[in-house]
């Protein structure tokens, strides 16, 4: 890891557990919100996240409410979403990450992601694989409208901050 903690110096790679790997295409963005609250249906999410207790047999369904800034070349401003993750009872984490960016002069475009968390033993961090669309109406943003995007990251679950750096595929 590098100095900053989650990812190495350099844009165009991340990494990937015990190697790093290298993500074609252009850098749109970099996103760091914090998880602000988690809604819990039934089962421990500090119990889960932890590995102190598996998810049951039908799964845990958690919703993190994330907030914070998106920096890049191509995307500036604010982020607040939700991401409805399901740890499902093999292991699994399934993404489903719902969010508003709010550009610094004030445009809005939307965020879809799907994808998985992979946790790694004994460790807090869990490993980020998403795949994004973004859309929005405003002229100025159509670009991002057809294009497909990539994006790595990390959670560390034990301070609710997360780090995703997102590619144009």
């Amino acid at each position: 890891m590098s100095a900053t903690g989650m990812f190495p110096a350099t844009s165009e790679t991340v990494e990937t557990g015990d190697r790093e790997a290298r993500l074609p295409g252009e850098l749109i963005y970099e996103y760091t919100p914090q998880i602000t609250q988690v809604v819990e249906y039934g089962c421990g999410a500090d119990a889960v996240l932890s590995g102190r207790k598996a998810p049951p047999a039908e799964g845990a369904r958690f919703d993190f409410y994330l907030e914070g800034l998106v920096s890049g070349p191509k995307l500036r401003g604010t982020m607040r979403g939700v991401d409805y993750i399901y740890f499902r009872a093999d292991g699994r984490a399934d993404l489903h990450v719902h969010a508003e960016i709010t550009t610094e002069d004030g445009k809005k475009l939307a965020l879809e992601a799907g994808g998985v968390a992979i946790g790694q033993p004994g460790s807090p961090l869990f490993q980020l694989r998403e795949h994004v669309s973004l859309i929005s109406n405003h002229p100025e943003l159509a670009w991002v409208n057809p294009i497909e995007v990539w994006a790595r990251g990390v959670v560390d679950v034990s301070t609710g901050q997360v780090r995703v750096r997102g590619y144009a595929g």
